[in-house]
């Protein structure tokens, strides 16, 4: 009897892809929606049976959740980070998590330089002026990033491309990790701070750190006071690294001078709009959403709908690990 995989989040490319690659082997159900707790029954019936559970970031994998999965032995996600998923209640199940490690670090790094470049020469604002037939100069003036010092946060496979770019534009780097690399700094030229330090020397911060409970708004009402004058804040990680409301009030005081985001706090949300009107979403939650809603019409900030990760090349590489780590659990287990 095949085993059975159930997919969320999926359009057509990719149920075209993971039935050519694995329907011989595998009974395959898809659903086009994320997996939210609070939807849960309407799944059910589909999930019933179900070994392998494919998800990607925005479906919640909690407590509640695995209860009612009693045969689920694996959950592959189609992403590098896995904080949507409830580690703790998976080990304490004995279920098995996979994930996609090294799919896109150049590709998320091209994405951060091109927030970087929108912010450093206006060029949100060009556009939308040139498409009202505006071609004055005033407020256009940019700013050169050679000789600028840029702040990685997080110097992981990701951070360095970032890096590597940087040095490209010919700007100085400074770096904050937990894991330091001495032997990659004196190859790549860039120096390892403390995190204080960054914030307080560096043009432009981004962050490419993993979200937990220790870098949870890493980001704050108290450090972003110390952020250097005028400095661009790129976010192309996770939208819980920064305190949105402390990012608002930087904006409005020019303690920094503009922000570009590629993940939001509570985006899910704004994906799934229609849980918003879910007595069990938090009031805390949508305290974010407004907060996301007020940031989308500043002329400061710079907002992609997470697609940091979304290149052809990218995603081919999330297909096929994928399609790997299933085919590992039926080798593993017949």
């Amino acid at each position: 009897m095949k085993k059975k995989v159930i997919f969320f989040e999926t359009g057509k490319e990719e149920k075209d892809y993971f039935r050519k690659s694995l329907r011989k082997d595998f009974s395959l159900v898809f659903i086009d929606s994320p997996l939210a707790e609070e939807e849960l029954d309407k799944y059910l019936p589909k999930m019933e049976g179900a070994e392998i559970l494919c998800i990607f970031v925005y479906s919640k994998i909690t407590e509640k959740v695995l209860g009612h999965l009693t045969d689920l032995k694996l959950i592959t996600t189609r992403s590098t980070g896995y904080d949507h998923i409830d580690l703790k209640a998976c080990k304490d199940r004995g279920i098995l998590i996979s994930n996609v490690p090294l799919y896109g670090e150049n590709t998320v790094a091209e994405h951060t330089f091109a927030l970087i470049l929108a912010l450093s020469r206006n060029i949100h604002k060009a556009y939308y002026r040139t498409l009202r037939e505006r071609f004055e100069l005033e407020g256009l003036q940019g700013f050169d990033l050679k000789d600028k010092t840029l702040g990685v946060v997080g110097a992981g496979h990701i951070g360095l491309h970032v890096i590597r770019m940087a040095k490209g534009f010919g700007m100085e780097v400074l770096a904050y990790d937990v894991q330091k690399q001495p032997f990659l700094a004196e190859i790549l030229d860039f120096r390892y701070v403390t995190l204080e330090f960054l914030l307080k020397n560096s043009d432009v911060i981004t962050l490419h750190a993993p979200l937990n409970d220790k870098t949870h708004h890493m980001i704050n009402k108290k450090n972003i006071q110390t952020v250097k004058k005028g400095a661009l804040l790129i976010n192309t990680a996770r939208g819980e690294l920064v305190d949105t409301e402390a990012l608002l009030l930087a904006l409005e005081e020019g303690a920094i001078s503009g922000a570009g985001l590629d993940v939001l706090e509570g985006e899910d949300l704004i994906q799934e709009e229609k849980r918003l009107f879910s007595p069990e979403v938090p009031h805390e939650s949508l305290q974010k959403v407004v907060r996301n809603h007020i940031l989308l019409h500043r002329e400061d900030v710079v907002i992609t709908p997470h697609i940091g990760f979304y290149s052809r090349e990218a995603i081919q590489r999330i297909r096929r690990t994928t399609v790997k780590n299933i085919r590992g659990y039926l080798r593993d287990n017949p």
